[in-house]
């Protein structure tokens, strides 16, 4: 479906509020009907958070949106709250159709709308790594949701166990990602498999050219809501870097780990052999330490998340991939071990630390060795802030130059 084909979609109206007390919540001012209201009093929602504040009133109109905020901002119920209100609790089928670029995140996605919604809601994660004929079967039992990776997605739209025919809403989340790990083509034949009398919602950390293409090919004369313009990473996260030797840096890592005796600490690596040799390095000396990357099997990866978010695990070393699915309040620091191969990877790294009702102000701290130092200005660069040093006590990182024969 081109540019021209979207133009003919027409916009839907705000749907009429029923005229009822509803709970002293700061959400009444978003157009919000009551019982979505009652519910999120129950769950504890009062206050909006910016990108829920200026998203929801505008998607509830039916209108296109793109939401651009740093990550951990509430960017799910942002989507999910004007979905939930539009879509028909008695209508059976497939309604709405939520893509993100991890298996953990879909299943993170999937509990907070379960939360979030109606108990009738009935929902089917489509992930890999997962029994296929249970998904059928949440298919066939009539799934008015489904929140899925588009690999799957795609496998189950071949196989023709999921039909897209009756779909209301499509929302791409964590867009940039998705597009970073060469969702591209996926997302596009499941775009074209959906109805063009749509609402489509984009939701991303960094909107790069391929994301603004995307977003101009699929959706019709978007409202934007830009969060993040002038501050892309979370200032209320401390960032600090450290000039490090490569040879010195577990040294470094343990040293900064007893310095800081972090509550609960997500370490990132580029690649998942540097992942599993940092782990076998540290599960020697440590208690409660883990590992997740691509090549773990899904139970495995389920269970490590399970235990870190039960606070069970107090060190995850983790690629960027699983990284992303990674939604835990607890996380006090965040150790970039490795520099992160792009800028906005950096960003998506440290909004780990400090999130929504979290333990208080994160820590973000990435090592870099002498060969590094533009990277790291690029980084700076496009947070639009200069990194402190972090200082090691009794402890030299990077080994003093020999001097020059003159």
């Amino acid at each position: 479906m081109n540019t021209k084909e979207n133009k003919s979609r027409s916009n839907k109206k705000r749907p009429s509020k029923k005229t009822q007390k509803t709970p002293d919540t700061e959400f009444a001012s978003l157009g919000l009907n009551p019982k979505v209201l009652a519910r999120l009093d129950k769950l504890g929602y009062k206050k909006p958070s910016p990108i829920q504040e200026q998203f929801i009133p505008i998607a509830l109109t039916g209108r296109d949106v793109t939401g651009q905020a740093q990550t951990g901002t509430g960017k799910t119920a942002a989507f999910g709250l004007p979905i939930l209100e539009q879509m028909d609790p008695r209508l059976p089928g497939l309604q709405a159709i939520i893509l993100t670029p991890t298996r953990e995140l879909s299943e993170q996605v999937s509990n907070e709308l379960e939360r979030l919604g109606p108990k009738s809601l009935k929902m089917a994660v489509l992930v890999g790594g997962r029994p296929i004929r249970k998904q059928i079967r949440d298919l066939e039992n009539g799934a008015q949701m489904v929140v899925g990776t588009p690999g799957r997605v795609i496998d189950l739209l071949f196989r023709k166990d999921l039909v897209l025919d009756q779909v209301k809403f499509v929302v791409l989340d964590e867009a940039d990602r998705m597009l970073d790990i060469g969702f591209r083509p996926d997302i596009e034949k499941i775009m074209k498999r959906c109805p063009e009398q749509r609402q489509t919602l984009l939701l991303s950390a960094t909107m790069s050219s391929e994301v603004e293409r995307l977003a101009k090919r699929y959706m019709i004369d978007p409202d934007r809501v830009d969060l993040s313009e002038k501050d892309v990473a979370n200032k209320s996260i401390q960032q600090f870097y450290i000039s490090v030797d490569a040879d010195r840096k577990i040294s470094l890592m343990a040293k900064f780990l007893l310095q800081e005796r972090p509550q609960q600490v997500l370490v990132f690596t580029r690649t998942k052999r540097g992942a599993e040799r940092l782990y076998k390095t540290f599960a020697k000396k440590l208690k409660n330490i883990a590992v997740i990357h691509g090549d773990l099997a899904q139970p495995k990866r389920d269970s490590v998340i399970k235990e870190f978010r039960g606070g069970k695990t107090r060190m995850l070393i983790a690629t960027d991939v699983v990284g992303r699915g990674i939604d835990i309040s607890g996380i006090s620091h965040i150790i970039n071990y490795d520099v992160p191969e792009f800028c906005d990877d950096y960003v998506h790294r440290i909004g780990r630390a400090g999130r929504l009702s979290s333990v208080g102000k994160g820590q973000a701290i990435t090592f870099v060795t002498r060969e590094q130092g533009s990277q790291l200005t690029e980084i700076e660069k496009r947070i639009n802030m200069l990194l402190d040093e972090y200082e090691i006590k009794d402890f030299q990182p990077v080994r003093p130059r020999p001097p020059k024969n003159y």
